[in-house]
């Protein structure tokens, strides 16, 4: 073609032509020298240096296709390219992380099992430390995850605002563990002294509720036609019970000793509506109370 080339490019050249016959005759071959090294085993440079044409052509594929997401195409790649060798197990994992979920189990699964294992906070550290020492993989999460997954759970946890103000209610919102027995009058010969007794603020016990209902809440709304931004007000109607939980020492595992009788005081959030208009909606209602 008259064209004057660098010898390094030839091969790069030659694949332009795509009319050429037999082009197999003119292409280039590197005979002599070092044998190639495998490409894992090079430097970062060296690599950056082989794969410079591939990556070029990854960049414009990328640029027309993919709007520019390099990553993108060569994670897919990569992924295929296990895919293909029945490399399964490493590409789901891979593609875990690629989807932000890592491989790794979410705080409030491991806050499960520490509960389930009747492992304390010592011995799970012990165990999530073993784990990442033996695997290489931070697997279970640390301590300090699980604290703040646990947080999230308790009452107490979500800012509030009663309108109107409720009689007797303390309007602040910030809410820790209160022992069951305080403000009680009470004679010696009432319990015994054992007695272990933790509860929550009424009203942050009720915000906790509500907020876990939220998406029913909002599904109801949907359901009757009604904008989801509404701002109430909503009518909560509650019932309230007490039951004996029976003999908890069995299913407390290693701990205090408790009092062979434990009774729990609890609420239903029976129905909910929502003031429109002139008429009341009732969007949500609990049909096993």
């Amino acid at each position: 073609c008259d064209e004057e080339i660098l010898h390094g490019k030839y091969g790069q050249h030659l694949s332009s032509h795509k009319e050429v016959k037999d082009r197999e005759l003119y292409i280039y071959i590197n005979k002599g020298g070092r044998p190639r090294q495998h490409l894992l085993s090079l430097t970062r440079r060296a690599q950056k240096h082989r794969l410079r044409e591939l990556k070029r052509q990854v960049k414009a594929f990328a640029e027309k296709e993919e709007g520019g997401d390099i990553k993108a195409v060569c994670m897919t790649l990569f992924l295929l390219a296990l895919r293909a060798k029945n490399e399964h197990k490493q590409a789901d994992e891979l593609e875990a992380i690629m989807q932000g979920r890592g491989s790794g189990l979410h705080p409030a699964v491991c806050l499960a099992i520490r509960i389930n294992t009747f492992l304390s906070c010592s011995q799970y550290h012990k165990m999530y430390r073993t784990v990442k020492a033996v695997t290489g993989r931070q697997i279970f999460q640390p301590l300090h995850a699980l604290r703040t997954a646990e947080k999230a759970l308790l009452p107490g946890y979500h800012p509030f605002e009663w309108k109107p103000p409720l009689k007797n209610v303390s309007t602040n919102t910030e809410v820790g563990i209160i022992d069951g027995l305080s403000g009680l009058p009470l004679s010696i010969d009432d319990y015994p002294v054992d007695t272990i007794a933790k509860r929550f603020r009424y009203d942050a016990a009720l915000v906790c509720a509500l907020k876990d209902m939220e998406e029913e809440i909002l599904e109801g709304m949907k359901a009757k036609n009604l904008d989801d931004y509404l701002n109430g007000p909503f009518t909560v109607v509650v019932k309230e019970s007490c039951d004996g939980m029976g003999d908890v020492s069995e299913k407390h595992g290693s701990g205090p000793a408790v009092p062979e009788k434990a009774v729990r005081f609890s609420f239903t959030v029976m129905n909910i509506s929502i003031a429109h208009g002139n008429e009341s909606k009732r969007i949500f209602e609990e049909e096993k109370p």
